[in-house]
């Protein structure tokens, strides 16, 4: 499975992270995330980063103009939407993005199944929280688009391999405290979803 920290805040950190495998990095642009980031000092971090990782922007309730302008201030790769948007806002996208579902029910995780997506436990504040999402209801699903997260840490994520998911989204649980990242465990994650 593929591996995504998510989250970052530091240089050292992204690096950590980036020396362990992972896939992408996540940067969080919602002010309220104990864990936000300016495109400012996101790109401060990103453009000292090595080739080939993924950089991936993170937005809530926001407008297309925002989303493109941070993605190319801060030099992300992608953008991830936690929220439902009219047609009207991708269609304004100049930017790859890949929608989130804040998943409340088994038929909500169906939603764009033709679509690589991100599949996270609903509560009322968004990402980093660490509610797990029930995993019998990716039971005899076609997962290969699906990237989950919640809840997840280096002693669950092997579990997840016989469900087939094309990829895995942590955030709390790799840090010693929000937006720090601890090396051990960030280490651990990306080779228990490897393995």
């Amino acid at each position: 499975m593929r591996t995504k920290i998510c989250g970052i805040t530091s240089f050292e950190d992204a690096m950590e992270a980036v020396e362990a495998g992972a896939d992408a990095l996540g940067f969080v642009f919602y002010e309220p995330s104990p864990r936000y980031i300016s495109p400012y000092d996101a790109k401060r971090i990103i453009t000292k980063l090595p080739p080939f990782v993924e950089k991936v922007g993170l937005f809530v309730n926001v407008d297309a103009q925002i989303i493109n302008s941070y993605i190319q201030e801060s030099g992300c790769t992608l953008a991830q939407l936690h929220f439902e948007a009219p047609k009207e806002l991708y269609e304004q996208l100049f930017v790859p993005y890949i929608k989130v579902i804040r998943a409340k029910t088994k038929e909500d995780i169906k939603k764009y199944k033709d679509e690589y997506r991100l599949v996270d436990a609903y509560c009322e504040a968004y990402g980093g929280t660490g509610k797990r999402l029930n995993i019998e209801w990716f039971k005899d699903n076609d997962n290969s688009k699906i990237i989950l997260a919640g809840g997840l840490d280096a002693s669950n994520v092997a579990t997840l391999k016989e469900y087939g998911f094309y990829g895995v989204d942590v955030s709390s649980g790799v840090e010693i405290s929000h937006g720090k990242k601890d090396p051990r465990k960030v280490r651990a994650f990306i080779t228990n979803a490897r393995k």
